[in-house]
């Protein structure tokens, strides 16, 4: 395999003269009259402080580059955020801790949700409606709500034109304080995801508004197996498989508090595989005319209808809602993308295979980035099957959960790759400017390497197997893996893999969230059978699962 990265051009971009916008700058600006761009007044009752200016945004899609999320919590009534052309279309915003939300001011472009609703969540994931209407004004609407959350999200399901949701401003307001004290906020880790008889080490973090406090950590619903320190950090091996509901509460020393809600699931020790129902009703696939039959099932735990799953290959380019099948012709070193809320929309993903007259050999692979969850089931005419890509504990999590436990579980270097193409992708570090030459990192390899055996290649190419590592598999794989110091017979054993650094911790993590553990990290992840490749030959049926 070969490293290629591909930036993905976007379609069905929305022209309108300077003059429409002008006016309907001037139609939002008379609406709002009296108010600062961005910063709405709340009601009386409410606090006049716009929680959500120039906090996180994220969306579930973008009309193009021109109109990203943050452009509605800039507060800049001339710059907006716009959705792709479909239903439903969401725009969220990280208020950075949990807050009695009592007003949200949303100033709409001309192109304005009818229907809609006002959702809050601790997690990032599990959502509650504080307001609903399918009579939206569009304009300026302060609305009156109650509710509490550190996460807020307009949820559209119904557009008043053919364009999208668009949005200049989104403000939320939290009710006023009742006399001061300091503020202490907990930082939410994160949905968490991990395995009985693992050991955990997750570090808490947490702020106070006031100097010099000294804040005390406690913590209920922990999985039974793990407990907290006073400082926050979560330890401990999980004994028992299940779901829990964690609330993390720091407390200084005036016994201000702040707290973060998160789940935390167990799963028990074994291959990681989802249930038979995953991969839908495989008896319903039909038989195929060509060499096998491809089935795309949708995964994304509710976040987009099947009209909005898309694939494509060879051309051809459909919704799941209007072919869910694809005959599979016999080809060579071929690509099937998968695409979220619009074709060619920038959640993106694509398996590799190559297709013979009875057989096939196919993979997911993470070497050049991680955009959406992939997961395939492989069955032959003979009853096998093979399953490989993300663990089924990855699928039942949030986005932004996966995200954050990415970045939670790197060493300091990888951290930022949680970041670089957030929230459409993470980037292998062989793709991310501070490892490649004159970066940060770029000597993150070099003594490693050259103490066994490779002084010519940068970081860079160790990452992606490039330069001389290209004709030498074996010491590529040693090198990411941190075992090419080891005697050849150990390096080819997966408990010797990534316990020290340095190492391709960006490959570790996506094999500790595979199935059976197997994944493309790296491009020559398949040396000691650790890649996600599979192959099969007089082949029935292909399921692939896509995710969010």
């Amino acid at each position: 395999m070969s490293p290629i990265f591909r930036a993905r051009a976007r379609r069905h971009v929305r022209h309108r003269s300077f003059g429409a916008v002008i006016a309907a700058f001037i139609l939002v600006a008379a609406l709002g009259a009296a108010t600062a761009p961005g910063q709405s007044a709340a009601a009386a009752s409410c606090g006049t402080t716009n929680l959500a200016l120039n906090k996180t945004a994220t969306a579930s899609s973008v009309q193009n580059a021109s109109f990203p999320a943050a452009d509605a919590v800039d507060g800049n009534l001339g710059t907006r955020w716009s959705s792709a052309f479909s239903d439903p279309q969401w725009l969220e915003v990280d208020l950075g801790s949990t807050q009695s939300i009592c007003q949200v001011t949303l100033n709409w472009e001309t192109a304005y949700a009818t229907a809609f609703q006002l959702q809050t969540s601790n997690d990032n994931s599990t959502w509650t409606t504080i307001y609903s209407t399918t009579t939206g004004t569009g304009g300026t609407q302060n609305l009156s709500v109650t509710g509490s959350g550190r996460y807020i999200r307009m949820y559209g399901t119904a557009r008043a034109t053919q364009y999208g949701y668009s949005l200049w401003e989104f403000g939320v307001y939290a009710a006023a304080g009742g006399g001061g004290g300091n503020t202490v906020t907990v930082t939410n880790p994160g949905s968490q995801a991990t395995t009985t008889g693992t050991a955990v080490s997750l570090q808490i973090s947490a702020t106070d508004s006031a100097s010099g406090q000294t804040l005390t950590d406690t913590a209920t619903g922990l999985p039974a197996g793990l407990s907290i320190s006073s400082s926050g950090l979560i330890s401990g091996t999980p004994t028992t498989a299940g779901t829990s509901s964690v609330t993390v509460t720091a407390t200084d020393t005036t016994g201000a508090a702040g707290t973060a809600a998160f789940s935390w699931t167990v799963n028990s020790a074994g291959s990681g595989a989802p249930p038979a129902s995953f991969w839908g009703n495989t008896s319903a696939i039909p038989a195929a005319q060509n060499v096998l039959e491809v089935s795309v099932v949708n995964q994304t735990n509710g976040q987009y209808p099947d009209s909005e799953v898309y694939w494509s290959f060879d051309g051809q380019e459909e919704s799941i809602a209007q072919q869910p099948y694809i005959d599979m012709p016999a080809n060579s070193a071929g690509r099937m993308y998968f695409y979220l809320g619009s074709p060619n929309s920038q959640y993106y993903d694509f398996i590799e295979f190559t297709v013979g007259a009875s057989s096939i050999n196919v993979d997911t692979t993470r070497v050049d980035r991680f955009g959406l969850k992939l997961a395939l089931l492989l069955h032959g005419h003979d009853g096998s099957n093979q399953e490989v890509g993300e663990n089924y504990a990855t699928f039942q999590e949030s986005r932004s959960a996966t995200f954050a436990r990415f970045e939670n579980a790197v060493p300091a270097q990888f951290k930022e790759l949680a970041t670089d193409q957030a929230p459409y992708g993470i980037p292998s570090p062989g793709n991310d400017p501070a490892f490649q030459p004159g970066g940060a990192y770029a000597n993150y390899f070099t003594s490693y390497a050259a103490a066994n055996g490779d002084s010519s290649d940068t970081t860079a190419q160790i990452f992606g197997c490039g330069g001389t590592l290209s004709a030498n598999p074996t010491l590529c794989a040693g090198l990411n893996r941190h075992v090419a110091q080891l005697p050849a017979d150990e390096q080819s054993n997966p408990a010797n893999f990534y316990q020290a650094g340095p190492a391709n911790y960006y490959a570790w993590f996506w094999h500790q969230n595979a199935i059976n553990g197997l994944q493309y990290g790296f491009p020559y992840d398949d040396d000691a059978g650790q890649s996600s490749d599979i192959s099969v030959t007089n082949p029935q049926y292909l399921v692939v699962a896509v995710g969010w």
